[in-house]
């Protein structure tokens, strides 16, 4: 099965994908990472931000992506262009700034100050007459970047334009509150396990009962009282479930006091008619959103090396917080999902480490685990993809 070129409905036959174990392998051998970077993550779309970050011509942040040994500058132009460049000044390789965001008209490199626009164009470097070689051919090296929904994406070596790789789910993103967000509240965290590993705890409920037997019950009703998704579509690479009973309000009486302040607005712009707030979105290879009214929260997933993984939470906002409720109602909603995830953590990592022992050759997944299987699938594909490119330019 060619899962890139199907639509795939998993609620109408969620065996399709097959019943076999998973090699448990894939989730910590150092061989099997290289193929997954070189595969999958050098040339997926990834999202690093979001455009209320470069408000301005001039704005930038940094990112490091340590599974490319990346260190980027993502700026707004003069012009009011987005452009992602390596944070490396063209004579000697020399990181041009350390620091995480702000506003600049230009970067100068530290070592022998050379200076670059924010359009990335070489503007002045001392005695240049006499090096060998013009400035056009030595403004900064761009990283492909492009946005959806507000979102910041990058891609160190495209297959495919940002919208065909979203496929459907590029529509749904201009939908959804990020594409009017204007700030944000964020968490960063790093954990000992693999990026599946990590990824995947957030890609099944079946963990729900187990882990958060206090803070789950809003995606559980009588129904469905494991809370198990209610469907689950997937897209080329791409994955969607429906979460929760759609008759109890996800909104506690302290959330709500967060979104009260901007419903409104919200309801105004139509944000809390589509999708419908219960939608999860997975995009390859390791982002995810859960679409709740007022806000989005989405969370990434990046690989820093086989065993060992990063995560960025955020919780995008329409409006400044410009009163004591509305602040305390954000501050609260964003305790309560670090909260909920904190109960995550040391069972992710106990999980990594009873796969890196070696104890397992196979991990067994259910049909609720559907989402899991998806994932090792598209990743299945595209290393035998890069892997028949190399052996063909052999």
């Amino acid at each position: 099965m060619n899962i890139h070129a199907s639509t795939i409905e998993a609620s109408d036959d969620p065996l399709q994908l097959g019943t076999d174990p998973i090699p448990a392998a894939y989730y910590y051998d150092p061989d099997w990472f290289e193929l997954e970077r070189k595969a999958v993550f050098m040339r997926s779309w990834l999202n690093i931000g979001h455009v209320c970050e470069l408000p301005e011509p001039g704005s930038f942040f940094r990112r490091e992506i340590e599974f490319a040994g990346a260190s980027l500058l993502v700026v707004r132009g003069k012009d009011g262009e987005i452009r992602a460049f390596h944070n490396v000044c063209t004579h000697r390789g020399t990181k041009l700034t350390s620091e995480d965001c702000g506003r600049k008209a230009s970067f100068t490199c530290p070592y022998h100050a050379w200076t670059f626009g924010s359009d990335g164009n070489l503007l002045s470097a001392p005695d240049f007459e006499r090096f060998y070689a013009s400035k056009d051919e030595l403004s900064l090296k761009q990283v492909a970047v492009d946005v959806c929904g507000g979102l910041l994406f990058i891609c160190f070596d495209p297959q495919q334009s940002l919208p065909d790789y979203l496929g459907i789910f590029a529509d749904r993103l201009e939908q959804v509150a990020t594409a009017q967000a204007t700030t944000f509240h964020e968490y960063a965290y790093e954990i000992d396990a693999n990026w599946k590993v990590t990824y995947d705890n957030f890609q099944e409920n079946y963990h729900l009962r187990f882990i958060h037997p206090n803070t789950s019950k809003a995606a559980t009703s009588g129904d469905d009282p494991f809370g198990y998704p209610l469907s689950v579509t997937f897209s080329g690479r791409h994955r969607m479930q429906v979460l929760g009973d759609p008759d109890v309000n996800l909104l506690t009486p302290m959330t709500m006091v967060s979104g009260g302040r901007m419903m409104p607005n919200l309801m105004a712009s139509g944000l809390l008619e589509l999708p419908d707030p219960r939608d999860y979105l997975a995009l390859f290879p390791s982002f995810f959103m859960l679409c709740n009214p007022g806000s989005n929260f989405l969370h990434t997933v990046m690989p820093i090396s086989a065993t060992r993984s990063r995560g960025v939470v955020r919780i995008y906002w329409k409006g400044d917080s410009d009163g004591a409720s509305t602040l305390f109602g954000r501050e609260y909603t964003m305790a309560v999902n670090r909260d909920v995830h904190t109960e995550d953590l040391g069972v992710i990592q106990l999980c990594q480490q009873g796969l890196s022992s070696g104890a397992l050759e196979h991990v067994h997944l259910q049909e609720k685990e559907v989402m899991l299987r998806h994932l090792i699938e598209v990743v299945k594909e595209d290393v035998a993809a890069y892997q028949a490119e190399v052996e063909a330019g052999a």
